[in-house]
């Protein structure tokens, strides 16, 4: 049993919102994602020409002015058009404004690693090169980690309990486990999620410390985990954001629950070697489970955070063997990140809305581009695997030494 729901107060997805590489609007990332299309491709944004980052999954197609308006769009970084864009399609799916009850009674959580580093880059270089006369007011809030969950807050009218996770790419699963402890608090609902837009020169540059960061120039090549030729991730930009209410605020409003947040746990591991995670992450995942009220032999499927990393990807398939015994070798695992790219805190929202729509279609979705898979794991490639999920669980860790695990339900489980 969860405490949500030994205290009666349940937390269920109602809506979600999705901006990404291979589709905008759940349904397009759906279809995608389901026939394990890959998009990465090599990096084609403005000043990123002569970098060693070759490929990366790069939302094309998005056009902020057609959902964002004017006001918001001078004051905001492109991470925060993806937070609004995708906040926005949650709340039409979830049929929820400010209006519909209390302003007080809906928070916003939104999680970011980097922040607005195009808007900050742009105006950086106004300041070195014309001087400090030219560098407009909103250089000030538009970069900050915080200016999505402020700018959503602001434009939905929401100003029940709100906060942003800026930390590790863990965060887009602690987000969520914070929107759920808002809703044991009182809340009525939460919108929350993660959106990343790291494909700038500046956010680039900072990236290329990162050794496991992928410098294929081959985009079918770049992005490998699980197998011997891995060789690093691949960035993306992008992300999801969902709304989540108290199971009983969204039945009297008649909104279906699309699925349970069930279980959360984290971990910190430091980034002292990838080995380390190993325990973390076990554990990480045996605390979302028992915060579940779920057996290890009840997870039908599993979205790894597949880091692409030989070392890192070992730990993880020996962190679900620890954490889920015998069943460890049945259970089907899936990186459907392998086609658009790893966003960073957004990487582990975009996989919570795709097992979300696995468990409404009964089926798990492939890993695209792997085929040849080294680590004992039941991973799905090629093409998508029919079944009965009733409980999924999605795996995440940073590059910092954060672990995380979330275990979701199927929106039916569990109804008196």
């Amino acid at each position: 049993m969860t405490r949500s729901t030994a205290d009666g107060r349940r937390t269920v997805i109602t809506g979600m919102g999705v901006i990404a590489p291979n589709g905008i609007g759940a349904d397009a990332f759906w279809k995608a994602t389901k026939e394990g299309v890959s998009v990465l491709d090599r990096v084609t944004r403005e000043g990123c020409e002569h970098l060693p980052l070759r490929v990366a999954g790069e939302v094309r197609g998005f056009d902020p002015s057609t959902v964002v308006e004017d006001r918001y769009l001078v004051q905001t970084d492109r991470f925060s058009h993806f937070a609004m864009a995708a906040a926005e399609l949650a709340l039409a799916d979830a049929s929820l404004k400010a209006a519909d009850g209390s302003a007080y009674a809906i928070g916003v959580v939104t999680a970011a690693g980097s922040g607005g580093g195009e808007f900050g880059q742009r105006e950086l270089q106004q300041l070195w090169g014309r001087g400090p006369r030219y560098v407009g007011p909103y250089q000030s809030i538009a970069w900050f980690y915080a200016a999505s969950t402020g700018q959503i807050s602001i434009r939905g009218g929401f100003k029940g309990p709100s906060g942003v996770v800026a930390g590790d790419e863990a965060g887009g699963l602690d987000a969520m486990a914070h929107a759920a402890r808002s809703i044991r608090g009182g809340a009525d609902a939460v919108v929350v999620g993660a959106a990343e837009a790291p494909l700038a020169p500046y956010s680039i540059v900072c990236q290329l410390g990162y050794p496991e960061l992928s410098r294929s120039a081959e985009p079918h090549r770049a992005y490998l985990p699980f197998t011997d030729q891995a060789g690093g991730f691949v960035p993306a930009e992008g992300g999801a954001m969902f709304v989540v209410e108290e199971e009983a605020a969204a039945r009297r409003r008649g909104v279906r629950a699309r699925a349970v947040v069930a279980g959360h746990a984290a971990t910190f591991t430091g980034s002292d070697g990838w080995a380390a995670s190993r325990e973390g992450l076990a554990r990480a995942i045996g605390g979302a489970l028992a915060e579940a009220g779920c057996a290890p032999g009840e997870v039908d499927a599993v979205f790894a955070d597949a880091l692409g990393v030989p070392e890192a990807d070992h730990a993880e398939a020996l962190a679900i063997s620890d954490a889920l015994g015998p069943h460890a070798a049945r259970v089907p695992v899936t990186a459907p990140k392998t086609g658009i790219g790893r966003a960073y805190c957004a990487a582990s929202t975009l996989d919570t809305a795709c097992a979300v729509l696995a468990m409404e279609h009964g089926v798990v979705p492939p890993t695209p581009q792997v085929t040849d898979v080294s680590h004992g794991l039941d991973l799905v490639t090629g093409h998508a695997r029919p079944a009965e999920l009733r409980t999924v669980l999605v795996l995440s860790r940073g590059l910092l030494g954060s672990n995380s695990a979330l275990v979701l339900r199927h929106g039916a489980a569990g109804r008196p």
